[in-house]
């Protein structure tokens, strides 16, 4: 997560809403705001420009969207976790009548965001008040080209999202050769991010990581997006934005995943 300075909250007030504190900040004037929930930064907007994805992990996980078809092209896209909706913005910008689901439990969080950061007309995009296992439970085989996960709760994916018999609905919902994107929150020695390989390596056929350098030398906690598809993820492209990237950061194909977060065992789903 990431922190901000310059910001004031929009009514000089917290809300108790949804399952939390819930506070939409200005972030400098000029149409920028920022979702914090408990006390954290869930998403950063910018209602000018949805284009600009002001946080690192959420710029690369653009990366990938933008490497996942030919630019302008349509996709259908399912992300677990809404918050501000950074992300359905920035493909809506960008990829004009994509079909877009949002499963976000959070009821009263979503018609705040609605309210006060309203969405583009005709965006196509759909928000069911569900969780992330329930509402990719409910999708039909195939639906999905790109599967986004970015949800926290208490700062942490929730472990059912991470399950592997939830990772196999995933790959279930996707496309011959769709992609699956996570912003994992870890550091080293990457004990999380161990388990959710384990578990991704037995559902897809390739995967790659990036990370900050800091990160992934142990410097400071961050956050890790995991890239997994049953053909094969754009690593070439992404090496090329990580190069270009205006916070430069470290793509690890297969090979490297293996050697630097390797070893875990799949986190299994326990008795009901």
């Amino acid at each position: 997560m990431m922190s901000h300075g310059d910001t004031r909250s929009v009514e000089g007030r917290a809300d108790v809403e949804g399952d939390g504190m819930l506070e939409i900040l200005e972030e400098g004037g000029a149409d920028c705001w920022v979702v914090r929930v408990d006390g954290r930064d869930q998403s950063h907007v910018d209602l000018r420009d949805p284009t600009r994805l002001a946080f690192d992990y959420v710029r690369r996980i653009g990366d990938v969207l933008d490497a996942v078809a030919p630019a302008g092209e349509a996709i259908r896209i399912v992300h677990v976790g809404g918050a501000g909706m950074t992300l359905p913005r920035y493909v809506a910008a960008t990829r004009a009548t994509s079909a877009q689901v949002v499963l976000e439990p959070d009821e009263a969080l979503t018609a705040r965001v609605r309210q006060e950061l309203p969405l583009a007309r005709r965006s196509g995009i759909k928000v069911r008040p569900v969780d992330g296992v329930t509402g990719i439970a409910a999708l039909r085989d195939g639906y999905a080209d790109v599967v986004v996960v970015d949800a926290f709760v208490d700062g942490r994916v929730p472990h059912d999202l991470l399950e592997r018999e939830h990772l196999a609905d995933v790959g279930r919902v996707l496309v011959p050769g769709g992609c699956y994107v996570l912003n994992l929150a870890d550091q080293a020695p990457f004990a999380l991010a161990r388990v959710v390989v384990a578990g991704l390596l037995e559902i897809f056929t390739s995967i790659m990581v990036s990370a900050e350098p800091a990160t992934l030398r142990g410097r400071r906690p961050g956050n890790l997006v995991l890239t997994a598809a049953r053909g094969e993820v754009p690593l070439d492209a992404l090496r090329r934005r990580a190069r270009s990237s205006a916070a430069p950061y470290t793509v690890l194909d297969q090979r490297l995943v293996s050697d630097t977060l390797g070893g875990g065992r799949p986190l299994v789903r326990g008795p009901s």
